[in-house]
C-alpha cells in the first residue's frame, strides 16, 4: 500500500566483539592500517533491480500500475564509518527502492550474520528507502503492502535483499582510514507541502520554524580515504513521485536521478541522495504555482529537474564543508506502536495519552490528490470525518471497539488493518534507531514523518544528546514502514496524510517518547529495553499471479530478431527506437552481479563501432534509453521487446542496439539469447 491508496496495496567470517584485525581477516584489506585515532570509511554499491515487466510496483499501491519496461537501474549505496582505534562501525545504507520492509531487514540482516558473524547486525546497520515510487512491488511480507502485486513476489524481493548485502559488503572490503566532513545549505524550489491545511493547525512556533511550509535543509557528508572523495550523502526532504502513477517502468525518481548525475560527473564516488521528513512534501510544485509543473505534465522533465536541483544543492553543501570528528554509537530498539501508553509530556495538552492497534482511514483510501493523476475510490474524499460514516455504511459493519475508535477520532475508520484477521495486516512492531557520528545523528524511524512532526523529534533527540538542531535528521523510510507520522494538530483535518497515520492521533507523541528514552540510553542513562520481538511472517505468504506461461517468439521469426529497424541514419538529439521477438522479462533477473561485466548481466547495449570493434557506448541504465515490454496483438506468449535511445549531444559514429533475453520452454527450462539491430550511422 505504501502512500497512496489501500486497495490495490503493494561462509562466517567474524565473530563477537571483531574489531579491526577481524574486520581485516573478513576482506576489508586496507583497514589493518589502524591509524592512531581518525575512522575507517568504506563505500559500495548494490543493483537491487527486481523484475521489470508483468509484475506489481511498489510505492501507489495501484493494481493498474504494472511494470513493463525499465527506465533505470535501481541501486543500493552503503557506506561503513569505523572508528579506527576501536572498530566500533555503522552502516548507512541508502536504497532506490519505495519501501525498506521488516522483510527487507530480516532478510539482510540474516545475510550479513552469515558472512560476518555479529561484525554487523540491527543495532548498527541502518537500512533506508528514497521512496521512489517505481520500484518493484510484492517484497513485503504485510498483506496490505502486497496485494498491488497481487501477493509476494520472492524474486524481486531476493534480488533487492542481495543488492542491498553486495552494497554493503563492498563498502565493507573498501574500507581504509579516511575523514569526515559535513555541511549544510538550502534548498526553496524542490518542495512544496502538498498538506497546507494540515500544516497550517500547528502552533505559531513550528511554522515559523518553516516560513515557505517546507523544510530547506540540505546536509551532505563527504567520507575521503587520504585526499580521494569516495562518497558523498546528501539529505533532502522530497517525495519521490515526478514520475506519478501514470508511470510503469522500473526507475528511480528524482533522488536516484540526483545520484545518477553526480556519480557521472564524479566517477568512482558513491553518491546518495536519501529522504528525512518527507512526509507532508511535494516535488511537483504546481501546488506552490512554481515551475515545473503539475502531475498531469512532462513528468520526466519534473524528475530531471528536481534530482538536477538536488545534486547542485549537494554539491553547494560540499562545497563548504567543516570537518567531523567524534565518536560513533548506535542505540536501537524494537516498539510496539498499537499499544504504547504515553506520558503527558509529550502531548499538546499535558495529558497522557495512547495509541491504538492501526486503522486506515478514508482520507487515505482517497489518495493524496496533489501527487496522484487518479484516486482509487473517488467517492472517498481528503478531510471526511466521522459524520461521514454512516453514508458508507460503517455503522452496519464491523467496525473497531469504542475505545480504538476514541483513540483515532476524528477519522473515519475504514480500514482497520492491525485488526484483520487471520494477523495484523501491516508491521505494528516496529524499529527506532539512532546512529550517532560525531555531531552528525540520525534519528531513523519506519515512517514517513511530517516536517513538523520531525521538528519535534529532532528536538528532543538535539536537546538530550546535546547537538545542534541542524546536525539531528529525522531519518524516515528506514529499517521498516508503517505509514505516516502527524503532528496531533495535523491529524486533526484527516487530510492523507492524517488519515495515513495508523496509530491515532497521538502516534507522533509515542514517537517522541520512545526516541527520547533511546536518546537518553545512548546519552549514559538508563539502558532502554530491547522491547518486542516483531512476529516471523515470512511463511503462508500469498500468490495470486498468474504464472509466466511459455515462451513464443513473434509469428514469422525466431527469439531475438528484429521486428521493426532502426532507420539508417540520424542526428545527435533524436530518438532511435528498435523493436525485437523476445521473452518475458521475469524468466531471469538480469541484476548486475558484485564484479559481473556488462553487457551479459543487463538487457541491452547501445554500441558504437571503434577501431574495428563494437564498444558499449549506453546500456540500460542511462537516462538517455529505456527499455518497454508487451504482448502482441493479444498473444499470451509471444513478446516484444522495444529499446529506444535518446541520442545526447555531441554523439557522432556507426551505432548498432543489443538485446540480452532469455526465453523459457515449456519444460520450463530458460536459455538465453541475443537480438542485434543493423547498424545506424549519428551524425
Amino acid at each position: 500500500m505504501s502512500r497512496r491508496g489501500f486497495f490495490g496495496g503493494a561462509a562466517v567470517a567474524g565473530a563477537v566483539g571483531i574489531g579491526i584485525a577481524g574486520a581485516a581477516a573478513a576482506g576489508s584489506g586496507p583497514a589493518a592500517a589502524d591509524p592512531a585515532g581518525g575512522y575507517l570509511v568504506g563505500a559500495g554499491r548494490g543493483d537491487v533491480t527486481g523484475v521489470i515487466a508483468g509484475q506489481g510496483m511498489m510505492g501507489y499501491s495501484d493494481l493498474e500500475q504494472v511494470a513493463t519496461g525499465l527506465l533505470q537501474r535501481v541501486w543500493a549505496r552503503a557506506y561503513i564509518i569505523a572508528d579506527a582505534a576501536t572498530g566500533k562501525r555503522v552502516v548507512f545504507v541508502n536504497a532506490d527502492l519505495a519501501i525498506i520492509f521488516e522483510s527487507h531487514r530480516v532478510g539482510v540482516v540474516k545475510a550479513l550474520r552469515q558472512r560476518f558473524g555479529n561484525l554487523y547486525s540491527e543495532d548498527n546497520v541502518n537500512l533506508n528507502a528514497t521512496h521512489n515510487h517505481n520500484s518493484c512491488g510484492g517484497t513485503a511480507w504485510d498483506y496490505a503492502y502486497v496485494l498491488a502485486a497481487l501477493g509476494h513476489r520472492e524474486n524481486s524481493y531476493r534480488a533487492e535483499v542481495d543488492g542491498i548485502v553486495d552494497a554493503i559488503v563492498a563498502a565493507h572490503e573498501s574500507l581504509a582510514p579516511g575523514t569526515l566532513e559535513i555541511g549544510h545549505t538550502e534548498l526553496h524550489d524542490a518542495s512544496a507541502n502538498r498538506s497546507l491545511e494540515a500544516f497550517q493547525k500547528n502552533p505559531d512556533a513550528d511554522r515559523k520554524h518553516f516560513p515557505q511550509h517546507i523544510d530547506p535543509q540540505v546536509t551532505a557528508l563527504r567520507l575521503r580515504q587520504g585526499g580521494t572523495t569516495i562518497g558523498e550523502i546528501t539529505w533532502f526532504a522530497t517525495h519521490g513521485t515526478s514520475l506519478t502513477d501514470a508511470n510503469t517502468l522500473i526507475s528511480t525518481d528524482n533522488k536516484g536521478y540526483a545520484s545518477y548525475l553526480a556519480e557521472l560527473q564524479n566517477p568512482g564516488v558513491v553518491a546518495a541522495f536519501p529522504q528525512t521528513n518527507a512526509g507532508d512534501m511535494t516535488p511537483n510544485l504546481w501546488v506552490r504555482k512554481m515551475n515545473p509543473g503539475g502531475p498531469t505534465e512532462d513528468r520526466r522533465a519534473n524528475c530531471a529537474i528536481i534530482g538536477e536541483r538536488q545534486h547542485r544543492a549537494g554539491a553547494r553543501a560540499l562545497g563548504a564543508t567543516t570537518p567531523l570528528t567524534g565518536s560513533i554509537d548506535y542505540a536501537y530498539r524494537f516498539v510496539d506502536l498499537s499499544d504504547v501508553c504515553i506520558d503527558g509530556r509529550y502531548t499538546p495538552d499535558g495529558k497522557p495519552a495512547r495509541t491504538s492497534p492501526a486503522i486506515m482511514g478514508a482520507g487515505a483510501a482517497a489518495t493524496s490528490t496533489e501527487d496522484n493523476t487518479r484516486s482509487q475510490l473517488s467517492f472517498l474524499k481528503e478531510g471526511m470525518v466521522l459524520p461521514f460514516a454512516a453514508a458508507l455504511g460503517a455503522t452496519t459493519s464491523a467496525t473497531p471497539p469504542a475505545w480504538v475508535q476514541a483513540i483515532q477520532a476524528p477519522k473515519l475508520d475504514l480500514f482497520p488493518l492491525g485488526l484483520l484477521p487471520p494477523r495484523p495486516w501491516i508491521q505494528q512492531v516496529l524499529p527506532i534507531q539512532l546512529i550517532r557520528i560525531g555531531d552528525l545523528v540520525l534519528a531513523a524511524g519506519p515512517a514517513e514523518f511530517t516536517i513538523v512532526a520531525g521538528l519535534r523529534i529532532r528536538r528532543i533527540v538535539a536537546d538530550t544528546l546535546g547537538v545542534p538542531l541542524e546536525n539531528v535528521l529525522l531519518q524516515g523510510y528506514s529499517n521498516g514502514y508503517s505509514q505516516y507520522v502527524t503532528t496531533p494538530e495535523e491529524y486533526l483535518s484527516q487530510q492523507y496524510e492524517g488519515g495515513e497515520t495508523l496509530f491515532g492521533r497521538y502516534t507522533l507523541c509515542a514517537y517522541m517518547q520512545e526516541f527520547d528514552k533511546l536518546a537518553r540510553s545512548m546519552a549514559g542513562g538508563p539502558r532502554a529495553g530491547r522491547g518486542p520481538t516483531p512476529s516471523d511472517y515470512s511463511g503462508l505468504q500469498p500468490d495470486l499471479l498468474t504464472p509466466v506461461p511459455a515462451d513464443t517468439p513473434v509469428r514469422g521469426t525466431r527469439f531475438g530478431d528484429v521486428t521493426s529497424a532502426p532507420k539508417a541514419k540520424y542526428a545527435a538529439g533524436q530518438t532511435v527506437s528498435v523493436s525485437f521477438s523476445g521473452a518475458h522479462p521475469a524468466n531471469r533477473v538480469r541484476r548486475t552481479a558484485p564484479g559481473g561485466t556488462r553487457p551479459a548481466d543487463g538487457y541491452f547495449v547501445v554500441e558504437r563501432f571503434e577501431n574495428g570493434s563494437w564498444v558499449t557506448a549506453s546500456d540500460d541504465n542511462s537516462w538517455n534509453s529505456e527499455l518497454t515490454w508487451k504482448r502482441p496483438n493479444g498473444s499470451t506468449s509471444a513478446s516484444v521487446v522495444t529499446i529506444v535511445w535518446r541520442i545526447p549531444k555531441g554523439t557522432g559514429g556507426r551505432h548498432r542496439i543489443r538485446y540480452f533475453g532469455d526465453a523459457k520452454s515449456a519444460s520450463g527450462r530458460v536459455s538465453s539469447f541475443t537480438g542485434v539491430s543493423p547498424a545506424f550511422e549519428v551524425g
